[in-house]
């Protein structure tokens, strides 16, 4: 398999996870809470998998999005546009890498959704959901991302 046609691969099985029914018996909360999870984790494993794509032609050791994305990474052009939107704390992969800092944590990320007879933040949003939007936001930037490396 090629390194793009394992990030498509990735995202896809992201997707599914995202849209997999949970059902509506006992076991409904902890198997969305495994789909979040589960789904959160490709993204990462799809994160690793985009940056190997996108820097073949530097031919670097090593693709973890934790060093590739740190501060003394490699200064490919792919890599300095991606390093920009991880340090905008508003950005899509700001908030995947927030979360998948998380998921390594011993809490995890996902939760137990609240009684319905509590009152919610409005501005608080379902981990599905913002995996979602995450997701969709990575395809956008990937397809941008795609282009400027095929120059290369």
């Amino acid at each position: 398999m090629t390194p793009r046609g394992r990030t498509n691969q990735l995202l896809y099985q992201a997707e599914l996870l995202l849209e997999a029914p949970v059902g509506d018996d006992e076991h409904a909360v902890a198997r969305r809470m495994a789909q979040e999870e589960g789904a959160l984790a490709t993204l990462g494993l799809a994160l690793d998998a985009t940056l190997r794509e996108l820097t073949e032609h530097a031919a670097l050791a090593r693709h973890d999005w934790r060093e590739l994305l740190g501060p003394q990474a490699e200064g490919v052009a792919e890599l300095r546009r991606l390093r920009a939107l991880r340090e905008d704390p508003e950005s899509w992969l700001a908030g995947l890498c927030q979360r998948l800092d998380a998921l390594a944590g011993v809490d995890g990320v996902a939760r137990r959704e609240r009684s319905e007879s509590l009152i919610v933040a409005a501005d608080r949003i379902a981990l599905g959901d913002e995996l979602r939007g995450f997701l969709r936001a990575f395809k956008a930037e990937l397809t941008a991302l795609r282009e400027t490396s095929f120059e290369w």
